[in-house]
């Protein structure tokens, strides 16, 4: 049974005798049971027996980031890293909270950078400086730095997971906005609606339009009218440009919103395109005399006006299905074990590879029966890729994908012996196990969309986001402040070009538990360059008994401070051990 506190035990007395130290572990049991409100209450009552408890602080953050509070988690993240310049917990806790706020993105970088200077030896700080990375679209620089943070934690699930997207070169819901930008995310979101909004009704408008005119002059012979109605459309344009324009406060953000989602560039440019090519396909009907050269013209207009559109989502979808390594990913996804969004995208990029497979199956088959139906057998290796991720990521969630699958490989033999052996039922198992591939497309693409889960489309991809930072602070115990309290001589090793380096000092303890220590100048610059340091100590009370702090130390005016990382007790050898 879980020994989980409420506030009605606290009432009780139940939990009145604890120390801060025991409302952290409190808090953080509840924040893992999922119940940051209590999780709340226990580090703020952590933060009130003991104002320089940075544990506290940090999981007073972490339970407002877990309710959403983005804003009232930056002040207690700032607070802990006041408390304890050092800490790499603390600057990991921060960094993901700045990440958040508009303006501060190159704070959040300088934090886990200093995380990772600190704790080079963790995990999470590289996992932190990847997920930075794949925010901003740095695939390259993501894939990296959580190859380092497996380097130190090979079972690091979020390092798994989002190393996959990395390497599925995924794009955040929303692409058109750089994290690192001053302006705020909505305002940007604003524009970009606007911008789509604008796209898509003057296309539907422009499309309908060409073919309503077309259909008057051909078949009714009403020419002069329809090219009347064409240019009311272009006057209802008018109102519809100013109204979505107005909307867009950001302008001088614009150009780099294309830049970095290309899409909607696209969809703006191709909108701009139809409007000028209806625009001149109406000037050259009015014309009396059009020139012979003008003849094609037309066509062509007409054309881009109505094929704009499905050729754009046509060579998206094309593009999407054919960005990055699946096969890559895959492995990735497969050995972050039961982790739930490994699994979701393990599903998604399965879906990937299957599209992937039908695009090339589907002009091979073709091109066969066009040219030479005996080359169909090629299609035999064409589901290769896809059979052997399917094996190796064990994933049974979804049934319509595993039939899918069973349907393209089903496609591919068929066609196969169809060419070879001239068979034309096998022609036709074929052609219609790949036809009944897109059925089953269909209705998981709207049990998605009914249900409103994760489709079997890129968009689906989401992000590993654990919480971070919630990391137990190392705590002096009383005889090790003891130990320096009382100890006669007190040895600050640290590490520089030519190696370890040793000097005296003189040491104190802080109430938040913190080391200030007063040592040669020469030490100074060394620290500055690499802040690992220890710090040894003998009791004099107890002569066998030895003390090493192991933490970073950071310049603060005229001393050091260190931040402990690692605290190690022993005592010295006695005559019957020496011997």
């Amino acid at each position: 049974m879980d020994c989980v506190g409420t506030d009605e035990d606290v009432r009780k007395g139940d939990f009145q005798d604890r120390s801060s130290r025991e409302w952290c572990d409190e808090a953080l049991t509840r924040l893992n049971a999922g119940r940051p409100e209590a999780a709340l209450d226990a580090a703020r009552r952590a933060a009130d027996l003991d104002p320089g408890a940075e544990w506290a602080y940090r999981l007073i953050s972490l339970a407002h980031e877990r309710l959403g509070r983005d804003a009232d988690a930056a002040a207690p993240a700032e607070r802990a890293v006041e408390l304890a310049r050092g800490s790499w917990p603390a600057r990991l806790r921060l960094a993901a909270i700045l990440r958040r706020t508009p303006g501060r993105w190159r704070e959040a970088v300088e934090h886990a950078e200093q995380a990772r200077r600190f704790a080079p030896e963790e995990p999470a700080p590289a996992v932190m400086l990847g997920d930075l990375a794949l925010l901003r679209g740095d695939h390259a620089g993501a894939e990296s730095a959580y190859r380092a943070a497996l380097a130190a934690g090979p079972g690091h699930p979020q390092a798994r997971a989002n190393l996959a997207l990395a390497l599925l070169r995924w794009d955040r819901p929303r692409p058109h906005h750089d994290p690192a930008w001053p302006v705020d995310p909505r305002d940007t979101g604003r524009a970009r609606r606007a911008l789509e909004v604008w796209s898509r009704q003057s296309r539907l408008l422009v499309a309908l339009a060409t073919v309503a005119v077309a259909a008057a002059a051909l078949f009714l012979d009403w020419g002069a009218q329809a090219q009347l109605g064409g240019f009311a459309v272009l006057a209802l344009l008018v109102p519809i440009t100013v109204r979505q324009a107005r909307r867009v406060r950001v302008w001088s953000y614009v150009p780099a919103m294309f830049g970095r989602d290309p899409w909607l560039g696209a969809a703006v440019v191709s909108a701009t395109v139809s409007v000028l090519a209806f625009t001149a396909w109406l000037l050259l009907a009015a014309m009396p005399v059009v020139p012979s050269a003008f003849d094609p013209v037309w066509a062509g207009l007409a054309g881009i006006v109505v094929l704009g559109w499905p050729a754009l989502a046509t060579v998206r979808a094309l593009a999407e299905a054919w960005r990055g390594r699946p096969l890559a990913a895959l492995e990735q996804s497969a050995a972050a074990g039961a982790d739930r969004t490994a699994r979701r995208n393990t599903g998604v990029t399965l879906w990937i590879v299957l599209i992937r497979t039908w695009s090339v199956l589907v002009p091979l088959v073709g091109g066969a029966l066009a040219v030479e139906p005996r080359a169909a057998v090629a299609a035999l290796a064409v589901p290769y890729p896809m059979v052997r991720g399917c094996l190796r990521a064990r994933y049974r969630d979804d049934p319509l994908l595993l039939a899918a699958a069973g349907l393209v490989a089903t496609a591919a033999v068929a066609c196969a012996a169809g060419g070879v052996l001239g068979s034309a039922w096998a022609w036709r198992i074929g052609l219609g196990a790949l036809g009944a591939a897109v059925a089953v497309f269909a209705v998981r693409a709207l049990k998605a969309w009914w249900r409103g889960g994760p489709g079997p489309w890129r968009a689906s991809l989401v992000m590993c986001d654990l919480p971070m930072g919630a990391e137990p602070s190392v705590a002096l115990p009383a005889e090790v402040r003891q130990t320096f309290s009382y100890a006669r001589s007190i040895v600050l090793s640290y590490g520089d070009r030519l190696g370890p380096r040793v000097v005296g000092a003189a040491a104190s303890v802080t109430s938040t538990g913190e080391l200030r220590l007063i040592a040669e100048t020469e030490a100074w610059e060394a620290i500055e360059a690499d802040p690992r340091v220890a710090v040894f100590a003998a009791d004099p009370l107890q002569r066998r008994f030895w003390v090493e702090v192991r933490g970073i130390a950071l310049a603060d005016s005229d001393v050091l401070r260190v931040t402990p990382k690692q605290v190690l007790v022993g005592e010295f050898p006695g005559r019957h051990q020496r011997r």
